[in-house]
């Protein structure tokens, strides 16, 4: 049953742009209809669904055909996303859907920025609504689940964007996530994203990629960590920027969740660039010292949470509490499950 909402979802949002307003603000349809089914809320998807379409703008008419010979002239260009959808969408339906992750995840890795990370992070809803519902056999090529991954990929490409001042794979060097709250701050913390991450080329102290773990077995728990660091870095800084500084924990747990549909020798590769852009945010959004406000109290268990999460329906609460209860399922630590309630008190309910 829960798989025909999510594909009934997933239909009735297949007319959208990954984009929509003249903000042009993210599409978090797709999104966050998983994230409910997958976390019991299946019963309130099309409701949601109904209000959130009312926002979303019509994927817009495709320009030319993407070049398979010089796909790479094409990255990064926003214009063009109905033609990487249209490209996508037929790699899907020739060959399997991991082929295509496999082929494409390092040729979009270096432009993981794309849409503040949002590129990323709807790859990783689609490719676990697969690895959770779908079969990789020619016979689902056609799925929702399927056509959905063929968007995520376009978006991504689309607005292809890489971290600035990063040069070359991060340090061999152990392994410690708190280093994220240690990265330098850009002098000016203020503007869009373009403009403060462009500071980052003349940071002193700044060098792109952390430290890396000794192999691709322990990247899961590097990654793990990172995702619990920038977690608890909502909880002191949230208050700074309340959506943007969601990506911090939310973009590395999209890396991690994407792992398992990618071979080894992508893993190392993948820590580097999310660690990369986690940083960048953190630097350019979260002030050198916690906001001194309260802490907010934790609700008992991270199921409390997506249920206050689902009643606020904002897709960006949803997001970050279920990257909380992820690692309070991770951890034990009740602490971390005030990200999801402080995320649900700085921003706006929808409803």
């Amino acid at each position: 049953m829960t798989t025909g909402i999510l594909d009934e979802a997933y239909e009735r949002l297949a007319f959208a742009g990954p984009e929509w307003g003249e903000d042009t603000l993210t599409n978090h349809g797709p999104m966050a209809v998983e994230t409910m089914v997958r976390r019991g809320h299946a019963d309130r998807v099309h409701g949601w669904l109904d209000a959130y379409l009312t926002r979303l703008d019509a994927l817009p008419s495709p320009r030319w055909p993407i070049d398979p010979t010089a796909w790479h002239e094409a990255l990064g260009d926003g214009r063009r996303v109905a033609d990487w959808t249209e490209y996508f969408t037929r790699a899907v339906r020739e060959r399997p859907w991991r082929d295509v992750l496999t082929e494409w995840w390092p040729r979009l890795l270096p432009g993981i920025v794309a849409g503040t990370t949002h590129g990323v992070i709807r790859v990783s809803h689609a490719v676990g609504a697969l690895l959770g519902t779908a079969s990789p056999s020619p016979a689902s090529a056609a799925s929702p689940a399927v056509t959905e991954l063929a968007h995520a990929l376009a978006f991504w490409a689309a607005r292809w964007r890489p971290v600035p001042g990063t040069t070359g794979p991060g340090p061999e060097s152990p392994w410690r996530a708190a280093a994220l709250t240690a990265v330098p701050r850009i002098p000016d913390q203020s503007g869009r994203v373009a403009a403060r991450l462009a500071q980052l080329d003349d940071l002193p102290g700044w060098s792109g990629p952390g430290p890396r773990p000794n192999s691709p077995e322990d990247v899961p728990a590097a990654l793990r960590d990172l995702v619990a660091t920038g977690t608890r870095v909502y909880v002191d800084h949230g208050q700074a920027s309340p959506v943007i500084l969601v990506h911090v924990a939310t973009a590395p747990n999209a890396v991690l969740r994407t792992l398992p549909a990618l071979p080894p020798q992508l893993w190392t590769p993948s820590l580097d660039a999310v660690w990369a852009v986690s940083a960048a945010l953190v630097s350019a959004y979260a002030p050198p010292h916690p906001v001194a406000t309260p802490r907010p109290a934790s609700p008992a268990d991270g199921a409390t949470l997506l249920d206050q999460a689902v009643h606020h329906r904002d897709e960006h609460v949803i997001k970050l509490s279920d990257t909380a209860a992820d690692v309070y399922a991770w951890t034990g630590d009740p602490t971390v499950l005030a990200a999801g309630v402080r995320a649900a008190e700085l921003i706006g309910s929808p409803s």
